[in-house]
Formats: C-alpha cells, sequence, structure tokens
C-alpha cells in the first residue's frame, strides 16, 4: 500500500534528466497549451499558459464564446486555477470559461519580473527597490500583444474578461480599475499590496473619482484574517494590517456610489499571505461565475 502510495505521488513530479532512462513520461493538464510572445513593446519574452474548459471542442458549443480569467504570476496562479476548477467545471458547478496564465519574463528571475511589471511606481521602501514602475509597459504588451493573440486563437467574449492578482497582482489589478478599466469586466485580488508606494491607490482612486461618476465592473477583494496587524503573535504580519487596507479600499469605493461597480470584499479565515489565493480565487469564482 505505501508503495502505491508512493507511485502515484511521483508521477506528479518530473523526474530529473539523470535518470531519464528510468523516468516516466511527466504529468501533463488536459486541453492546455503554451503560446510564446517576444514583446515589441518591451523586448522581454512571455509563455502564456492557456487552458481550456470541457464542453469547448464539443460540437454543439462550436459557436459558443466564453468569459476569461487572466492570471498575472501565473507560474503559480495558473496551476492553482486549472486543479481548483478541474472538479468544479465537470461537475457543472461553475459556469465554463478560458484560463490564460501570464509568467514572469522568460530568462529572469521572477521576483525581479513581477516586482517590475506588476507594479505603477518605483517604491524604494519596498522589497526590490527602484526595480518597480513598469506596470504601464506590462498592461501595454497584455492589451496590444498578448490578448490580441489568445482571442484571435479561442472563442473568447472580450466583454468577459476577469484580471487575476494576488499581493503586486492586486496592486496592478487595483491600478488597471482606476486608470484603464474598459479592458476587463472583472476582477478577482487576493492580498492586494494597497500599501505600496505610500498608498498612492488612494489617490489614485480620489483622482478617478473626481471626474467619473461611473466604474463599470465587478471586483472580489479578499485577505487572510493571518496578514492582519498583531505584533508579537508570528501567525500575523507584525507591522503592515492588510486586512484593514482592503476593508478601507472597499469602504472608499462604496462611498462613490459609482455606477455599474459592485464590490465584494472578505477576510479568508486562518490563511496567510502565501496561503490566501486559494480560498480566494475559489470565492470569487463562485461569485462571479455561478453554474448556470
Amino acid at each position: 500500500m505505501r508503495f502505491a502510495w508512493f507511485l502515484a505521488a511521483a508521477l506528479l513530479f518530473t523526474i530529473p534528466a539523470s535518470h531519464a532512462q528510468e523516468s516516466l513520461p511527466a504529468y501533463q493538464v488536459e486541453r492546455t497549451s503554451v503560446h510564446t510572445v517576444t514583446s515589441a513593446q518591451n523586448g522581454r519574452t512571455y509563455d502564456l499558459y492557456v487552458k481550456l474548459p470541457p464542453g469547448y471542442a464539443d460540437p454543439k458549443n462550436a459557436g459558443r464564446r466564453y468569459g476569461v480569467l487572466y492570471l498575472t504570476d501565473g507560474d503559480y496562479t495558473f496551476q492553482v486555477a486549472s486543479g481548483i476548477t478541474r472538479l468544479a467545471h465537470n461537475l457543472k458547478r461553475l459556469e465554463e470559461f478560458i484560463l490564460v496564465g501570464l509568467p514572469t519574463a522568460k530568462g529572469e528571475n521572477g521576483m525581479d519580473s513581477r516586482r517590475r511589471d506588476l507594479t505603477p511606481w518605483i517604491d524604494e521602501n519596498a522589497g526590490g527597490g527602484r526595480l518597480g514602475g513598469g506596470a504601464q509597459a506590462y498592461l501595454d504588451f497584455l492589451v496590444n500583444e498578448a490578448m490580441p493573440l489568445v482571442e484571435n486563437t479561442y472563442r473568447i467574449d472580450p466583454a468577459r474578461r476577469t484580471l487575476v492578482g494576488q499581493s503586486y497582482g492586486g496592486l496592478f489589478g487595483l491600478w488597471v480599475l482606476f486608470t484603464q478599466p474598459q479592458h476587463f469586466s472583472s476582477y478577482i485580488l487576493t492580498s492586494p499590496s494597497i500599501w505600496y508606494k505610500d498608498y498612492a491607490l488612494r489617490t489614485l482612486e480620489a483622482d478617478y473619482a473626481k471626474g467619473h461618476k461611473d466604474l463599470k465592473a465587478r471586483v472580489y477583494m479578499t485577505t487572510g484574517s493571518f496578514e492582519a496587524a498583531k505584533p508579537g503573535d508570528k501567525r500575523y504580519n507584525q507591522s503592515r494590517d492588510m486586512v484593514a487596507d482592503q476593508q478601507d479600499m472597499a469602504k472608499r469605493l462604496r462611498a462613490r456610489k459609482y455606477q455599474g461597480l459592485q464590490v465584494t470584499s472578505e477576510v479568508s479565515q486562518g490563511t496567510y499571505h502565501e496561503t490566501t489565493f486559494p480560498v480566494g480565487l475559489i470565492q470569487g469564482l463562485q461569485w462571479l461565475y455561478p453554474a448556470p
């Protein structure tokens, strides 16, 4: 019995090349493909991971267009999204949609890449220092190159795009919402780094409110309960209260009474910054894509 368990577990991992003569094929995720793009915007190369839902190839769906999730930090988030939607889609607990993972730039340190691409400003007090500030260039790449490639290849409904982000990805999502909201109809943002650059997002939202009465989007946000600040308790953040930051942002957005805006703000009980994303993603999906 123990041997059978070990063998099953081993199939989930790629065996090192040095053992190729005794290796088994690496596990592959069904209905997935990879598209590689070298950006004309910044010269960097990115993979795009795409997963189609179970009914995509069914002849009865030949004329159907699907909602799409664009997942920043796709090296991690695409795997999570693929796993947690597999059973839900197969058993029709969620509406079917297409997943698009947006990994960090190829050949670069992943953390450096995300610090640059997902942050709108340089913040020398944040991790990575002067690496930040590349969000506009990255959004230009997404809008002008990545999204057209995907949406010209697959049957996607461009009116139903969801942007998904964790941590800096949540920061990026809120920045997009307040600067170019026309690109996405909904957002799932977990543990958003609202604190970045001395809470510059708050100023950005206030500036948006001065010139707009509407903000057509559905926004789901959640932060883990252990991301609140409680000095001395190692389970919690020691200084930065990300729960309070998110609740404050939700309060601000609701107080504006923007036409067309729906906001759901929750606290994921018992999760840390590193574990909030899977919980928040499935909760956000159940709100945005309930089974028809």
